[in-house]
C-alpha cells in the first residue's frame, strides 16, 4: 500500500466528517505480479484505524465496481513491468459507506 498524498489520492476530510476520504486505486505491473496500490491522503480521517482492514474495503469496492478479469487483462496488454495503471478514485466514509467512484478499467 502507498501512503503518498499526492493528487491521485484526491481530497481527504475537506468538507468534514461526513465527507469522507478519496483513495487513489491503481494497479502496480512487476515482472511476477500484479500489486493492488491504495493512495492514501495526508490528512485522512482518524476514524480509519486499520490501515489493512480500509485496503480490504476498498478493493472490495474496486472489484464489486469493475470486472476484475477483464481488468487485469488490459493491465496486462497496456502497461510495462514498474508501471502502475491508475483506476480511479474511491471515496468512502470510516465505517465502510461508499460515497463515490471514479473507477473504470485503463483504456486500450
Amino acid at each position: 500500500m502507498s501512503e503518498d498524498g499526492d493528487a491521485a489520492a484526491g481530497a481527504g476530510t475537506d468538507e468534514g466528517p461526513d465527507a469522507g476520504d478519496t483513495f487513489g486505486v491503481g494497479i502496480h505491473v512487476t515482472s511476477e505480479v500484479f500489486q493492488f496500490v491504495v493512495h492514501v491522503p495526508s490528512d485522512i480521517d482518524s476514524g480509519w484505524s486499520d490501515p489493512d482492514e480500509f485496503q480490504r474495503l476498498i478493493e472490495r469496492v474496486t472489484w464489486e465496481t469493475l470486472d476484475q478479469e477483464d481488468t487485469l487483462r488490459a493491465v496486462a496488454r497496456t502497461a510495462g513491468t514498474d508501471e502502475t495503471v491508475t483506476l480511479g478514485t474511491v471515496t468512502m466514509r470510516p465505517d465502510g459507506e461508499l460515497l463515490a467512484h471514479t473507477l473504470s478499467s485503463p483504456a486500450e
